[in-house]
C-alpha cells in the first residue's frame, strides 16, 4: 500500500512472513525492508532503503509495523 493510506499495525514476523515495506526496529533505529533474497535453510536477506542488509533467520521472530488497510479484513 503507497501513499500512507492504511494504518500502522505490530505484527510479528519471520523469514516466512516478512514483506516489503515493514518497518523493522533493529538496534533502536528503524528500517523500512526495500528488498528481500531468499537464501538457504530458510534464511532471508532483508535489504533496507539506506543500503543496509540484515540476514533474517527461520527461527529469528522480530516485530514490524506494517500499514495496512482495515477496509481489507485478514490483511495482516
Amino acid at each position: 500500500m503507497s501513499g500512507g493510506y492504511g494504518v500502522l499495525v505490530s505484527v510479528e514476523v519471520d523469514a516466512g512472513t516478512v514483506r516489503r515495506g515493514d518497518q523493522l526496529v533493529i538496534g533502536g533505529q528503524v528500517f523500512t525492508v526495500r528488498d528481500m533474497t531468499a537464501l538457504p535453510h530458510g534464511r532471508k536477506r532483508l535489504d533496507f532503503g539506506g543500503g543496509e542488509s540484515f540476514t533474517l533467520r527461520g527461527t529469528t521472530v522480530l516485530w514490524a509495523a506494517r500499514r495496512v488497510d482495515p477496509r481489507r479484513p485478514g490483511r495482516f
